[in-house]
């Protein structure tokens, strides 16, 4: 028998030597993350701020 036929998609998975490099994201993913963050923060404050100037005219 092949270790397909006993295999369980819905099982606990490998425990076994698992990595635990597996269970981080990978820095590059976190690195662009924080900065879309970042950079969609400041575009949202700048709008904030065009929004403010013109209604208080």
């Amino acid at each position: 028998m092949s270790d397909s036929e006993h295999y369980d998609p819905l099982g606990p998975g490998r425990r076994v030597g698992e990595d635990p490099q597996e269970k981080r994201m990978p820095r590059g993913l976190v690195i662009r993350l924080f900065a879309y963050l970042v950079a969609g923060h400041v575009v949202a404050a700048f709008l904030y701020v065009l929004f403010v100037v013109a209604g208080s005219k």
